[in-house]
């Protein structure tokens, strides 16, 4: 078994995004479309937590979806019709802006049966992650790309096996080996 120290002078290339709230904050909006999904500027909020993802070296990212999310899985998914259209049409430009999600990162997905909460989300994410640090990622907290942020929390795990800082509450990076034994259930 590793110790701490050696996991956290792992790099991080694991990225776990939880996404499978029901968006009561912005009803009724996200009645019928994912919060996830809707748009900021001119693509969905998703995106641009994945993308500050792989800015900071992450490739590998696991959504943890619940109900309703299929959007999320359809957007990071090749859409074959709609980019021979374009390519038909001659429309290289928004051809690339719809493959542009497809390849920015392996996206896997993990469905959480029950919204049990921040932390069920993240235990959820324990078979994929294995012994690896990972990073988590909100999607309702979009940092500016400019600000690499995120890559500054990750060099600051050589330090400490956990770091977060008060400036930055929602976003944490974790470097902690998961449990050797399956959890015990939770009941709620």
């Amino acid at each position: 078994m590793r110790t701490m120290e050696q996991v956290a002078k792992q790099s991080i290339t694991k990225a776990v995004v939880p996404a499978a709230g029901l968006g009561t904050r912005f009803l009724p909006a996200t009645k019928a479309t994912p919060k996830e999904m809707l748009p900021v500027v001119d693509k969905p909020a998703i995106q641009y937590v994945v993308e500050e993802a792989v800015a900071a070296g992450m490739h590998d990212v696991l959504m943890v979806t619940g109900r309703n999310k299929r959007a999320l899985e359809d957007h990071f998914d090749r859409a074959y019709e709609l980019e021979e259209a374009l390519t038909d049409k001659g429309d290289l430009e928004r051809l690339a802006k719809v493959r542009e999600a497809g390849d920015l990162a392996a996206v896997h997905y993990v469905r959480q049966g029950d919204p049990r909460g921040l932390g069920h989300a993240v235990l959820c994410a324990e078979y994929h992650v294995g012994h690896e640090p990972f990073a988590v990622l909100l999607g309702d907290d979009l940092i500016d790309a400019r600000d690499p942020l995120l890559t500054r929390m990750i060099g600051s795990t050589a330090a400490a096996s956990w770091r977060s800082s008060r400036s930055t509450p929602r976003r944490s990076t974790c470097t902690a080996a998961p449990p050797r034994r399956p959890p015990t259930p939770m009941v709620w």
